[in-house]
């Protein structure tokens, strides 16, 4: 005789509506959902007043004939931007800043990673090489500019007066193209070498010590060891600089604004001949000295679309170097 066991009945589930969910969980749900968003708010607030909607406005006025002083007389679509590119003073500044860009920035960055190296190696009062590289960086770019206009000036100059003991002419610094964008390279440089140094010096001391004596003991030098474990171990860091430097220096405004003596006047068009007028130059003085904003925002969003260019070329060319390092 073959007895069944009864089956037995399943306890019916109990659904719990998310009303009845105990406060202190849904707080924590809240939480840690939404937190992050309001912590990173006022980032992209601050962002949107006046990073994003200046670029968007700027954009919309490139659209108009839009003067300074009497606003808006019309909208004339893209009719500035043909004008800029048959505009001869525009090509002048695009090449100059350009010019300006490569004679400043390379250099720069490859004495900062040499001075950075230097620094590196443990000298005797660290704190104050370290502090007095930094020195140029935090002295006013007015001041320096009237320094480095004295030491490049034509008749008594101190480059000049140095270039005499080797048989050299004196040279107009300013009026000269390729002397003009020497000199005020000069000054970009003298100003953000030590700043770019600091940085590269910060990423170096990260490194690990171990990589450095593996490479003794098998032989290596300190050459090959700086290209070989140094300068791609610092890569993230030297590609930052290279994007910034970038944009820094298709920015300049201050330096070449400052060496030419028409500024005091607010006449400064970069020289004589506009032989070291960049493209800042040139927006201030079509929005700030003829009036003209519609056309200065055109001029504004072309140096945006270069910046942009040059910064993905650089960051391209310098990610593949530092990598084949």
């Amino acid at each position: 005789m073959t007895v069944t066991r009864p089956e037995t009945e399943a306890a019916p589930a109990v659904s719990v509506s998310p009303s009845k969910e105990p406060k202190r969980f849904r707080l924590n749900h809240w939480d840690a959902r939404y937190t992050p968003y309001l912590i990173i708010a006022p980032f992209f607030l601050v962002f949107g007043i006046f990073g994003l909607y200046p670029l968007v406005y700027t954009a919309w006025v490139s659209l108009h004939d839009w003067q300074l002083i009497d606003g808006n007389q019309g909208f004339v679509g893209v009719a500035n931007y043909v004008e800029l590119f048959g505009d001869a003073k525009f090509w002048n500044a695009l090449f100059n800043t350009l010019s300006l860009f490569v004679l400043s920035t390379v250099p720069q960055l490859l004495a900062a990673l040499g001075l950075a190296a230097l620094l590196d190696r443990g000298l005797r009062g660290s704190a104050f090489w370290r502090a007095g590289v930094l020195l140029p960086n935090v002295i006013s770019v007015a001041a320096v500019a009237l320094v480095f206009a004295q030491f490049f000036g034509r008749d008594f100059g101190i480059v000049n007066f140095l270039l005499g003991f080797v048989g050299i002419d004196p040279i107009d610094w300013r009026a000269e193209t390729w002397a003009s964008h020497l000199a005020v390279s000069t000054m970009v440089m003298w100003r953000w070498t030590g700043y770019n140094a600091l940085i590269y010096l910060a990423a170096m001391q990260s490194v690990p010590k171990d990589m450095y004596e593996s490479a003794t003991l098998d032989g290596a030098g300190r050459w090959r060891m700086f290209w070989s474990i140094t300068v791609p171990s610092i890569r993230p860091t030297i590609l930052f600089t290279v994007v910034t430097s970038t944009i820094g220096g298709l920015q300049l405004f201050a330096e070449p604004a400052l060496f030419d003596p028409g500024f005091a006047a607010n006449n400064s068009t970069g020289g004589s001949d506009r032989q070291f007028q960049t493209l800042v130059l040139y927006m201030y003085e079509k929005g700030f000295r003829l009036f003209d904003a519609g056309y200065a925002a055109t001029v504004a969003w072309m140096l945006f679309v270069v910046v942009l260019i040059v910064a993905i070329i650089n960051f391209a060319l310098t990610r593949r170097i530092a990598g084949k390092g």
